[in-house]
C-alpha cells in the first residue's frame, strides 16, 4: 500500500519561488566587481532568474545542456544558480584560479555551450575561447557599457543588455527530480579532474540538511557571508539554503583581503560566515593589529582544509566567536560532518570541549560513513582506531561525468581517501589524508597533528608537513614553516616547542623554513608540489 500524499518534484525552482513569497523583502548584499555595493531583495532575485530562463530559451539550448561560470560570489552569479538550473540546464561553475590550459580542458570535456564570466576574468577567457570551439556565446558579468571596445571575443554580450531584454514572467518547467541541475569538477593535483554531477533532488536534501539546528543552524533571522565561493562545490551549499530559510546573503565579490571582509562583517551585521582557514586567517592578522572586534558574529563555519587548534581559540576567546569545524568534498556536495556539541557536553571542562571541536563533527542525517583497515573490514568507533573513511548518500556521488575514472565506489562506499577516527558519540576526525599520513618504524604519524602544534607558535603563520625517505624508520616527518612577517622562530626553538604536546617520535626531524607554502585553487595546501620543491633535500644524518 502506498502512501496518499502528493507527489510533486524536489527542483531548484521551488527553492527560489518560496524565497520570494515567504521572504521577499529579505535582503542580498554584494560588493561588485565595479568596487561598490549593490543591494536588492530575494524577490528582485527570482524576478531576474526568470529572466535569466527567457535569455538561455531565446538561445535554444536544449534541456540538461550546460552554462558556465567564471564569477565571485555575487548577486548576478546568484540568478544564474537558479535560473540556469531552474529552466533545466545543468549550471557549471568553474574554478578561475585554475591555469587556462586546465579551464579550457574543463569547459570542453563538460560540452559547456555558454559562458558567462565577471570581467575580473576578461583576460582567461581571452587566452581560452579560441580552444573552446564548443562554447556559442560568451556573457560579461556588466551593463552595456563596460564592455571593452575590442575584447577580441566574437560578439561578446553583456549580461544586463542579454537577459534585461526579457519579461520577468516565466512558468519553472516541471521534469524529474533526479535531472542534473549542476556540476563541479574536482580540484585534483594529478591527471584531469573529474566532474561530480548533481541532481535537482540532491541539491534540495543537501539544503535541508545544512540548514538543520545542528549543522548550519540558518535562519530568517540571519545575515550570512558566504566567503567560501560559489565557483567551487555550490558555496558549500549556501546559496539554496539560504533561498530555502530566507536568510540575508552578503556577497564580498573579489575582494576577500581581512581588511574587506571585516568591513562587510560589520556594516551588514552578519551573524554567520563560512570560509577555508586560510581567509580567517587574513581577517585575524587584519584584526588583532588594529585592536578591532565583532559586533555582531556569532558564528562561523570553517572547512576546506583542518582548522588549526589556534584559530579555534582565538576565534572562541578573543572575539566570542564559536567556531564550526565542517568536513566534506567535492563529490558529497559537499557537506558530510560538522562539528557541534551534544546536551551532554555543555558542561565538560574548556579543554574537553576543546578536544571534541578539533574534530570534524558528526555525520549530518542522509549521510553514512566507516573506517576500514587494511583487510576491508569495518573498524570500531572508538575514537582511537583509524581506518580509510567511506561514506554513501543521497548527495554522494554515484559516479563521475562521462564515467571517467571508472566506478569509484567499493561494494556502495565512496572512499573519500581521508583516514580518520571515529568516536562512540559519533564524531569523526580526519587524521591525514591516505597519501599523507607518515609511515615511522611501522608507526603512523598524522601530518595534521605536527602541522597544528606548529601552528599553535606565534611566529608561525603557516605549516605543512610532509614525509621524508630515512633509511631505518622508512619515513620521518618534516615541518615546512612560514614565518609571521616580522616574527622570528629559530629551528631549535621550534622543535624545543613540540616537548611535552606530543610523544617523543612523533616530533619533526627539522624544520625548513619556506616563503611559501604552494596552495590549490580552493586553498588547500599542494603537498605534492611542496615535495617537489624539497626533492633534494636530505633529513639531517642521512
Amino acid at each position: 500500500m502506498l502512501g496518499l500524499m502528493q507527489s510533486q518534484p524536489l527542483l531548484i525552482s521551488s527553492l527560489v519561488d518560496h524565497a520570494e513569497h515567504h521572504h521577499g523583502e529579505g535582503q542580498i548584499v554584494s560588493r561588485r566587481v565595479e568596487g561598490d555595493i549593490h543591494r536588492y531583495t530575494w524577490k528582485d532575485v527570482a524576478a531576474r532568474a526568470r529572466q535569466v530562463a527567457r535569455a538561455l530559451d531565446g538561445m535554444n539550448l536544449m534541456f540538461s545542456d550546460r552554462v558556465a561560470t567564471l564569477a565571485w560570489n555575487g548577486y548576478r552569479h546568484l540568478e544564474l544558480y537558479f535560473g540556469v538550473s531552474g529552466s533545466g540546464r545543468v549550471l557549471h561553475t568553474i574554478n578561475p584560479r585554475l591555469h587556462p590550459d586546465q579551464i579550457a580542458w574543463i569547459a570542453n570535456h563538460a560540452e559547456d555551450q555558454v559562458l558567462c564570466f565577471d570581467m575580473t576574468f576578461l583576460p582567461l577567457v581571452q587566452a581560452i575561447h579560441a580552444r573552446c570551439p564548443g562554447i556559442k556565446a560568451y556573457v560579461a558579468l556588466c551593463e552595456p557599457g563596460k564592455l571593452p571596445a575590442d575584447s577580441g571575443i566574437p560578439n561578446l554580450l553583456s549580461y544586463e543588455a542579454w537577459m534585461g531584454a526579457h519579461p520577468t514572467t516565466y512558468d519553472w518547467p516541471s521534469f524529474d527530480e533526479n535531472s542534473a541541475s549542476s556540476m563541479c569538477y574536482t580540484s585534483g593535483t594529478t591527471g584531469n579532474p573529474k566532474a561530480a554531477l548533481y541532481s535537482h533532488r540532491s541539491t534540495i536534501l543537501h539544503a535541508y540538511a545544512a540548514a538543520l539546528p545542528d549543522v548550519m543552524c540558518l535562519s530568517a533571522r540571519d545575515s550570512v557571508l558566504p566567503v567560501v565561493p560559489m565557483f567551487h562545490v555550490n558555496a558549500w551549499g549556501i546559496p539554496y539554503s539560504a533561498a530555502l530559510t530566507g536568510c540575508k546573503l552578503v556577497f564580498p565579490g573579489p575582494a576577500m583581503d581581512g581588511k574587506s571582509v571585516y568591513e562587510l562583517l560589520e556594516e551588514e551585521k552578519v551573524t554567520y560566515a563560512a570560509g577555508v582557514p586560510t581567509v580567517w586567517q587574513m581577517l585575524l592578522g587584519h584584526m588583532k593589529p588594529n585592536n578591532l572586534r565583532f559586533s555582531t558574529l556569532k558564528r562561523t563555519v570553517i572547512g576546506g582544509s583542518a582548522c588549526p587548534p589556534a584559530m579555534i581559540n582565538a576565534f572562541n576567546d578573543d572575539y566570542g566567536v564559536e567556531v564550526l569545524h565542517a568536513w566534506g568534498m567535492t563529490e558529497m556536495s559537499p557537506l558530510g560532518t560538522l562539528c557541534t556539541l551534544k546536551n551532554r557536553h555543555l558542561n565538560l571542562p574548556a579543554d574537553e570541549k576543546m578536544k571534541i571541536r578539533l574534530k570534524q563533527g558528526r555525520a549530518i542525517y542522509g549521510v553514512d560513513m566507516k573506517i576500514v583497515g587494511d583487510d576491508g573490514k569495518e573498524l570500531p568507533w572508538d575514537g582511537k582506531a583509524f581506518g580509510d573513511l567511506y561514506v554513501r548518500g543521497p548527495w554522494v556521488v554515484r559516479e563521475y561525468f562521462k564515467g571517467e575514472g571508472g566506478d569509484p565506489l567499493v561494494n556502495g562506499w565512496f572512499p573519500t581517501g581521508d583516514v580518520a577516527t571515529i568516536d562512540a558519540d559519533g564524531y569523526m576526525q580526519i587524521t591525514d589524508r591516505s597519501k599523507d599520513v607518515i609511515k615511522s618504524g611501522g608507526e603512523w604519524i598524522s601530518s595534521i597533528d605536527v602541522e597544528n602544534i606548529a601552528m599553535a607558535h606565534p611566529a608561525v603563520q603557516m605549516a605543512a608537513c610532509i614525509g621524508m625517505r630515512h633509511p631505518k624508520w622508512d619515513e620521518r616527518p618534516v615541518i615546512a614553516v612560514v614565518k609571521r612577517p616580522g616574527a622570528e622562530v629559530t629551528r631549535d626553538e621550534l622543535l624545543k616547542f613540540y616537548e611535552g604536546k606530543t610523544a617523543k617520535w612523533q616530533v619533526p626531524d627539522d624544520v625548513v623554513f619556506v616563503d611559501a607554502i604552494p596552495l590549490g585553487a580552493t586553498g588547500k595546501m599542494l603537498k605534492t608540489r611542496l615535495r617537489e620543491q624539497l626533492k633534494d633535500y636530505k633529513l639531517p644524518g642521512t
